[in-house]
């Protein structure tokens, strides 16, 4: 028992920083799952900006989330584009397993990870 106490101060600490909407909800963005092969991560990408209709003009050359230059950054962010353009109208982070879920904001530099509420 005295072991447990200590565990669950760090859950509820980790708990405490994560973002949370005004209502209490979490703050969501889809990413590409590291365990995917980068070749299954580039039919789910090219799926997500084409007949997906998620917007990927952020990761073209000399745009502000090109670099890295990696397919898993570049599914991340049509993942996410998609997730939060479509999430109210049915559409879900799966990508046949090649996504998931966080609740850590995936931006980075000048990239941002759009979230929508």
């Amino acid at each position: 028992m005295s072991n447990l106490l200590p565990m669950l101060f760090l859950a509820l600490l980790f708990l405490s920083t994560i973002p949370q909407k005004s209502d209490g909800e979490f703050e969501q963005w889809c990413i590409a799952d590291e365990q995917t092969p980068d070749e299954e991560l580039q039919l789910a990408l090219d799926w997500a900006c084409g007949r997906g209709g998620a917007d990927c003009s952020k990761i073209q050359v000399n745009q502000p989330c090109y670099l890295p230059n990696t397919v898993r950054d570049h599914a991340s962010y049509a993942f996410n584009n998609y997730f939060q353009k479509f999430k109210h109208k049915g559409g879900s982070c799966y990508f046949k397993s090649a996504a998931l879920i966080t609740e850590l904001d995936p931006s980075h530099n000048s990239c941002t990870y759009e979230f929508v509420p």
